[in-house]
């Protein structure tokens, strides 16, 4: 079976990102959130300064993450526009520093050309695009260095505010953009296996449509390209249980484990030892690992 074979309807499952291997028909990976804002919607800025930012990445790492996602720009609409020179400035540094102790992929959150093409040179693996490869000269960017990509769905982009956004079947648009824009990547000259999609759970999205796309999170992992989901404690968890931010730890590994058994590849997480644990867990029960410490009784 040739690399670019569907099997199990993941397009080429096997996959080097970065300086790992991935097989994504018996393999989750676990990506780290360091975000270097002052306003991010979890951590509210703890790892916004330069040292703090790096020894959350090398934990994460420590704790069995296989990816970091490196962040200088809040999704929300509620901050102040930054020029691209002062996001540079705020993840190229970390991007340096991490790659410098770790093989792990390393992604940068971005949405910006200039952004995506520092953060490469500083070792940067994947640009993670929530405004779904819309900037002018982002995919360009991608297909000329070979860099994979997250194809992310929103209706606006980041820092920018969408009153009550309403869809006549989330699903159904989410899956037909993100079928639109993957098909914009391979035109640009972005290789199939270097395509990863992401549905953008409450990303200009209400709890119901969150919901909704985890539900029938099959109809976008069926597309074929690997999933990644970015669950991790976000509002529609916090409304659907009434649990401030600081206590959804566990509605976030029970989401995370219903899109595993949709199809999700790789999750988007800021308590990764719970989920390096539950996903492990997972995984031996789907058959795709073996228990670390079997008990042999003979």
């Amino acid at each position: 079976m040739s690399a670019d074979t569907p099997s199990l309807g993941i397009i080429s499952p096997v996959r080097r990102i970065g300086r790992r291997e991935f097989d994504f028909e018996r393999q989750v990976a676990i990506m780290a959130i360091v975000n270097r804002t002052p306003n991010s919607f979890h951590d509210r800025g703890r790892t916004y300064a330069l040292d703090s930012a790096v020894a959350a990445a090398r934990k994460a790492v420590a704790e069995g993450a296989d990816w970091v996602d490196v962040g200088g720009f809040a999704f929300s609409a509620d901050q102040e526009q930054i020029p691209a020179e002062e996001e540079i400035e705020r993840v190229v540094p970390v991007i340096v520093q991490v790659r410098a102790v770790t093989d792990a992929v390393i992604s940068v959150d971005t949405h910006r050309a200039e952004v995506a093409r520092a953060a490469i040179k500083a070792g940067a693996d994947v640009i993670n695009d929530t405004n779904g490869l819309r900037e002018p000269g982002i995919a360009e960017t991608a297909a000329a260095t070979g860099t994979s990509v997250v194809v992310t769905h929103s209706l606006g982009g980041p820092g920018r505010r969408i009153a009550r956004p309403s869809y006549a079947d989330v699903v159904t648009e989410v899956a037909a953009f993100l079928r639109e824009r993957v098909e914009f990547a391979l035109k640009a000259g972005i290789a199939p296996d270097r395509i990863i999609i992401d549905p953008g759970h409450d990303l200009n999205k209400n709890t119901y449509h969150s919901l909704e796309l985890t539900r029938r999170l099959d109809e976008i992992t069926s597309m074929g390209y690997p999933t990644l989901v970015a669950l991790s404690n976000k509002d529609f968890i916090g409304e659907t249980l009434d649990r401030p931010q600081g206590e959804r730890t566990e509605g976030t590994i029970a989401a995370n484990v219903v899109a595993i058994l949709k199809g999700a590849r790789v999750l988007r997480v800021h308590d990764v030892a719970a989920t390096v644990a539950s996903v492990r867990m997972t995984e031996a029960v789907l058959g795709w690992r073996g228990p670390i410490a079997p008990a042999h009784n003979l």
